[in-house]
């Protein structure tokens, strides 16, 4: 067993509607405990449809832009070096509301939720369809919410 980089340069992209995804580690490398992507959301870009995680935590650093994370009908904005903590069973959210570009650093533990990431890049090009990306959620262990009015 030897360390593993992954530089600037690596990494497996996807692009889902405006967002891309780069797979830094999914796992194979961690016993699967543990995948990381980095998530780039352009300005104006809304994020997935509110949902909640039955078997894994998430989390998000945010190293460029303003994030908005929407958790039930709280809102937060998480700026640069905030880290959004998201435990199994807790509704959530994150666009870019802003004109700058937001970038986040994203863990799932178990590893299991990037083989969601890469279905997505199944989709055909353009918006996704939020009926196809439930279906591929509840694949996940991922149920869709529906936000309180």
């Amino acid at each position: 067993m030897s360390i593993q980089v992954i530089d600037l340069t690596k990494g497996e992209i996807i692009a889902v509607g405006a967002l891309t995804i780069r797979i830094l580690e999914d796992g194979t490398n961690t016993d699967h405990r543990l995948g990381i992507v980095e998530v780039t959301l352009p300005p104006a870009t809304p994020g997935p449809p509110q949902h909640v995680h039955r078997e894994h935590d998430e989390t998000f650093f945010v190293v460029a832009g303003t994030t908005t994370f929407t958790c039930g009908s709280e809102t937060i904005q998480a700026t640069p070096g905030m880290l959004v903590t998201v435990p199994p069973h807790t509704a959530h959210t994150f666009a870019n509301h802003g004109n700058v570009e937001s970038v986040l650093l994203c863990t799932v533990t178990p590893d299991r939720y990037i083989g969601y990431f890469r279905e997505l890049a199944t989709l055909p090009p353009g918006r996704p369809d939020p009926a196809a990306i439930g279906a591929i959620m509840s694949r996940y262990a991922t149920d869709i919410v529906r936000p309180p009015t």
